[in-house]
């Protein structure tokens, strides 16, 4: 009778969830799934008939909620390192990220191979101050190993209350070295534009350090004042930034973009593709040199930005190769509160390459290790308060040598 039960909610969840998806807009996809009702029910019951055992010879009693909620969960981290099933709690934890304020460590993390791994540290935050780089692999946290943890448990042992401590063991991707740091947590305040001004002769500079919501609102905002400032050209700094928000990928790279330029399309397992091209812009920025520069820290909206105005023939990329994150997630909210967080699609260049896995290489390589064996401080303190310094910023100056030659270039071909 208990099997019955539980098979009978089993198929209920499965309902619900497909009801969903379909409710989502994806009929279509929904029809085209092969996989016979038979089959299905076939797993359900032996998955039914695996928590009948469990409920009844477990060594400690486990409510029906923590077994579904624990299967989801497994379900899910069986599909790629992105794809997460959400508690409730979880999914209001997201939806707090999303406003761009919350307390902990300033890192993007996802699993690569398994491995808990940082994709960036956010600029000016407690993970960035302690020298945490892109790629480093989180062993442990508070002397506890991460091997088999989920990212949502990740992110929940990371953040805590600001002035609380937490110690991460950290391994190196490149020179294979564990370091021990403890971080001290804060309130994260994100702020997409970091930094806009004139470097010199004219040429501007702008830090990008995440997409979301009101981005292309503050680049439009910090393009016009560099423009009355008397910009003639630009660099776009997408450095250890982890992307964000596809619409606002796509509306950053409209900028620079004819109307109708192909930035990005996504496919989904069936074939069908969606495309995002170059959208109406009241000021665009068309012809002035650019470069944009990017590294292992620059992920997801980045790389599409990246990669939309190389292939389109706008901007030069220089730095180091990208991180290689080229999938789209989409957040489907369950009946009880909780929601999937699922791969749903991958997305590819104008030019039709993938770059999931692989990242964008520059057109032109310039890594810091070239610049000095020490860690570059790019701040100087005067009168108490740090300056930005770009002159200790290797990458910046090469990407500034580059561009007097395209202004070179422009003003010979006029």
């Amino acid at each position: 009778m208990k099997r019955k039960i539980l098979f009978i909610i089993l198929l209920c969840i499965f309902s619900l969830s497909l009801n969903n998806i379909v409710s989502a807009g994806e009929k279509k996809e929904a029809k085209a799934v092969s996989i016979k009702k038979d089959d299905i029910y076939k797993k359900l019951d032996l998955f039914g008939e695996a928590l009948a055992v469990i409920q009844k010879k477990y060594v400690e009693k486990a409510s029906p909620k923590d077994l579904i909620y624990g299967a989801l969960n497994g379900l899910l981290f069986s599909l790629d390192p992105y794809s997460q099933f959400l508690t409730p709690e979880d999914y209001k934890e997201l939806l707090v990220e999303t406003e761009g304020k919350f307390g902990g460590l300033g890192i993007e993390i996802t699993m690569r191979n398994g491995l808990l791994t940082i994709v960036s540290p956010i600029e000016g935050t407690p993970a960035w101050e302690a020298g945490l780089k892109a790629g480093d692999i989180i062993v442990k946290i508070d002397g506890k190993l991460t091997k088999g943890i989920t990212l949502n448990g990740a992110v929940k042992k990371l953040r805590g209350k600001p002035g609380t401590k937490v110690k991460l063991t950290i391994l190196r991707e490149k020179d294979r070295k564990i370091d021990e740091v403890t971080i001290t947590r804060k309130i994260i305040k994100i702020k997409d534009i970091k930094r806009a001004l004139i470097l010199e002769d004219g040429i501007g500079y702008i830090r990008l350090t995440e997409f979301r919501e009101n981005t292309a609102k503050d680049l439009s905002k910090a393009l016009a004042k560099l423009k009355k400032e008397g910009m003639k050209a630009l660099i776009l700094d997408l450095r250890n930034n982890p992307g964000g928000l596809l619409n606002s990928a796509v509306d950053v790279a409209s900028k620079f973009l004819k109307d109708g330029k192909l930035i990005v399309y996504t496919k989904s397992r069936t074939g069908r593709e969606v495309k995002y091209t170059s959208l109406p812009e009241k000021d665009k920025f068309l012809n002035m040199p650019m470069v944009v520069m990017i590294n292992r820290g620059s992920a997801s909206g980045s790389e599409i930005v990246a990669a939309g105005l190389r292939e389109n023939k706008r901007a030069i990329l220089l730095g180091d190769r990208s991180f290689g994150k080229a999938c789209v997630q989409t957040i489907i909210p369950l009946s009880d509160g909780s929601a999937l967080r699922l791969t749903t699609a991958k997305y590819y260049t104008p030019l039709g390459h993938s770059i999931h896995e692989k990242g964008i290489h520059p057109d032109i390589t310039v890594t810091k290790e070239k610049a000095q064996g020490k860690k570059e401080d790019v701040f100087k303190t005067i009168k108490g308060k740090k300056k930005f310094d770009y002159t200790k910023d290797y990458q910046i100056l090469r990407a500034l040598d580059l561009i007097k030659g395209l202004l070179v270039l422009a003003s010979n071909a006029n």
